[in-house]
């Protein structure tokens, strides 16, 4: 090779190792959001999202013409919840929630969602049970500061696998689950008697996204339940199955017999079936909302069985001015200026609720002494969303029952409540 010829190919090579690498292809950086949903960080695809978010509610509770002192007067955490949402992949969500509300620290939520496709998902952990209307409801959006009656018969959080979706852009939404199997008004984290729940529900809002349509805001379904529950008194301490009602107020005024003896502790026996018809409907400031939950189980005293039938519904109505009604809660028009003091929306609701506790009950298996056998009331509530994360509540409770007393009935329970909620 010639003189000439190795000196260009020298040059040449000092002439690549210099040049600077091929630029690699653009990627978009991460995205960092904070805004009234929370801290979210996600990439450009939204593949990978993590939503950090809370909610905190500080209660007032105070019973009036409470003769018997039955209910104490409190100021009180209700809940305090931190919790992350998040996405894996796009196609895995995922949530944890635990909550440090009455000095109680538990996990409500842990859950997985595979979500291929909007209509078929597969949630597996613990989660709400997918039955009572008003349960599905996020407790920092129903109207009343407490949920009613018909939360007393409900399964409420419990571990298992789901596999739910929703149709026709949510027209139709639908929920399958096999979980351990809560009691009625309970939530459980394992299974104690080696059987498991079935639990279907299907809602129908065939109006749904329809803006011309008056009927928008409706919404009717049915949910169903079955499984076979069974306490054991002779454990320490006794794992009945079976655990005690409360009023609008949060006092107990239902429970099944317990003197830490078989022959003296009422438990599950049996089968358990709940059924609950469910709607609302929401029309600009007006909000309607009933359903009714029908709770059947075979319980167990000694030698002695029953299959007791109990009953519990509700029905409100909400009006908000200066802004809309939704089942997420009232819609401000626009968010409250403190420096001019315009802006918010005020929800005013009125609520009748009832539970019936089968006559069968008493005495082999509650005593009428100690629990009652029925309660109605009547509630009014007034809320104030400052927006749709800062609100002000304060409820007003009146509840009669029949029985609960030595003497005949339980006094009338009177609760006043507030409620000061931030969430994001």
């Amino acid at each position: 090779m010639s003189d000439f010829s190795a000196a260009h190919l020298a040059t040449l090579g000092l002439l690549l190792l210099s040049a600077p690498p091929a630029r690699a292809q653009a990627t978009e950086p991460p995205s960092v959001q904070l805004s009234e949903e929370g801290y979210i960080l996600s990439t450009a695809d939204k593949a990978f999202v993590l939503k950090i978010r809370g909610q905190l509610q500080g209660d007032g509770r105070f019973y009036v013409a409470d003769s018997d002192r039955s209910g104490t007067n409190t100021f009180l955490i209700r809940r305090l919840r931190p919790f992350l949402d998040g996405t894996l992949f796009g196609f895995v969500d995922f949530r944890l929630m635990p909550d440090f509300g009455v000095g109680q620290p538990l996990i409500q939520d842990a859950y997985i969602d595979l979500r291929p496709v909007e209509w078929l998902r597969l949630r597996a952990g613990r989660f709400k049970t997918p039955f009572g209307l008003e349960l599905l409801q996020a407790n920092t959006d129903v109207p009343f500061i407490e949920r009613s009656l018909t939360f007393d018969l409900v399964p409420i959080r419990d571990a298992g696998l789901q596999l739910h979706g929703d149709i026709a852009g949510g027209r139709l939404s639908y929920a399958f689950a096999v979980v351990n199997g809560a009691p009625d008004g309970a939530s459980i984290d394992a299974n104690t008697d080696d059987s498991f729940d079935l639990v279907a529900r299907v809602f129908a809002q065939p109006f749904k996204g329809d803006a011309d349509s008056a009927l928008q805001g409706l919404g009717v379904g049915v949910a169903v339940s079955r499984g076979l529950q069974f306490g054991t008194p002779s454990t320490t301490p006794a794992n009945t199955g079976l655990v005690p009602q409360r009023s609008t107020g949060q006092e107990v005024i239902f429970s099944f017999l317990n003197n830490g003896t078989a022959g003296g502790t009422a438990v599950a026996d049996g089968e358990h079936v709940r059924l609950s018809p469910q709607g609302h409907f929401y029309w600009g400031p007006v909000g309607l909302l009933a359903e009714y939950v029908l709770s059947s189980q075979e319980v167990r005293t000694g030698d002695q069985r029953a299959r007791l039938r109990h009953h519990a519904w509700q029905a409100y109505a909400s009006y908000v001015l200066g802004g809309d009604a939704s089942f997420t809660g009232p819609k401000p028009h626009r968010p409250f200026d403190p420096k001019t003091g315009k802006g918010g929306a005020l929800e005013i609701s009125a609520r009748y609720q009832g539970l019936d506790m089968d006559d069968d009950a008493f005495p082999r298996f509650a005593d009428p002494a100690r629990s009652v056998s029925q309660a109605r009331g009547f509630g009014v509530a007034t809320l104030f969303a400052f927006n749709r994360r800062v609100r002000f509540a304060l409820n007003y409770h009146h509840t009669d029952f029949v029985g609960g007393a030595p003497d005949g009935d339980r006094e009338a329970e009177n609760v006043v409540m507030s409620r000061f909620q931030v969430a994001f």
